[in-house]
């Protein structure tokens, strides 16, 4: 077990964030073990993430505050979930993702959205806070899922690789 994704479990039940969905990716695959190995939290799986943008804006509306996991590349199939539904009717949704084409980056198609998605996010004026290390690491989520809530949006909070360690060629 890892003390990062420890540290975002542990945040995550503070938060009372007990609802987790999203599109699998190997290097949060510690993380979403680690939720489905705790009974607090429901992990549902998603196909696409934009369908985990409605699996959680339904988890909110219906009264359980929820998160949506997923990769860079999936960022773009987000966006109009996020522009259509989730700014306009205020509904925050925290967002973990993990920024691909970065430092260690073997994937060449994995570059440019990775790179982007920062930029996505400061478009649609979503808060964006990039985590390297585990430096006052529950302070950044803890604090990062309150304004999530307090300021009625979605937020977006990016693991590099210096933080979890990236993905494997092998």
């Amino acid at each position: 077990m890892s003390d990062w994704a420890q540290t975002i479990a542990d945040s995550l039940k503070e938060s009372e964030i007990s609802l987790i969905t999203g599109v699998t990716d190997s290097s949060l695959s510690i993380l979403i073990n680690l939720l489905r190995e705790d009974s607090y939290f429901s992990v549902i799986p998603a196909s696409r993430e934009e369908e985990a943008i409605g699996i959680a804006v339904g988890s909110y509306v219906s009264g359980t505050k929820s998160a949506v996991y997923m990769q860079s590349s999936g960022v773009g199939n987000s966006v109009n979930a996020l522009a259509s539904l989730c700014i306009p009717a205020r509904i925050p949704i925290p967002m973990i993702i993990n920024l691909r084409g970065d430092i260690g980056e073997f994937n060449i198609a994995q570059v440019l959205m990775g790179k982007v998605t920062p930029q996505i996010f400061d478009n649609l004026n979503i808060p964006t806070y990039i985590l390297d290390s585990d430096v006052s690491l529950e302070d950044k989520v803890t604090g990062a899922l309150k304004l999530c809530y307090a300021s009625h949006q979605p937020l977006a909070i990016g693991l590099t690789p210096l933080l979890h360690g990236g993905k494997s060629s092998k």
